[in-house]
């Protein structure tokens, strides 16, 4: 089997992980599972050199960057914080539509 067939397979944060050969806390991945999944797709699709790798050890290797990057992203951060999903994404503006300025309060 492939490389792209094997990766299809896997299901889990834990099975790419373990597939990809990337250490991991299990307090980091039971907190943070989707957010790392998103954050690993989000880098694979900014990717642009990624489909032009046939190799399979080459594909193995950047998947496994981003992989490995997606994981660190939240090791000392939050889903929240990152603002992984669109959810936390629109929350963030609306929070700083309510920012009221110094300045405005003296006029």
């Amino acid at each position: 089997m492939s490389f792209k067939d094997d990766f299809e397979d896997l299901e889990t944060a834990e099975d790419f992980l373990t597939f990809l050969g990337v250490p991991y806390e299990r307090r980091v991945v039971d907190v943070n599972r989707l957010h790392i999944l998103q954050r690993f797709h989000d880098y694979l699709a900014a990717d642009t050199g990624l489909e032009s790798l046939t190799d399979d050890a080459d594909l193995a290797a950047r998947h496994r960057a981003h992989l490995e990057r997606a994981y660190q992203d939240f090791v000392a951060s939050t889903g929240i914080a990152e603002k992984t999903f669109k959810v936390h994404q629109q929350q963030a503006e609306r929070m700083s539509d309510r920012f009221v300025s110094l300045e405005s309060l003296v006029r």
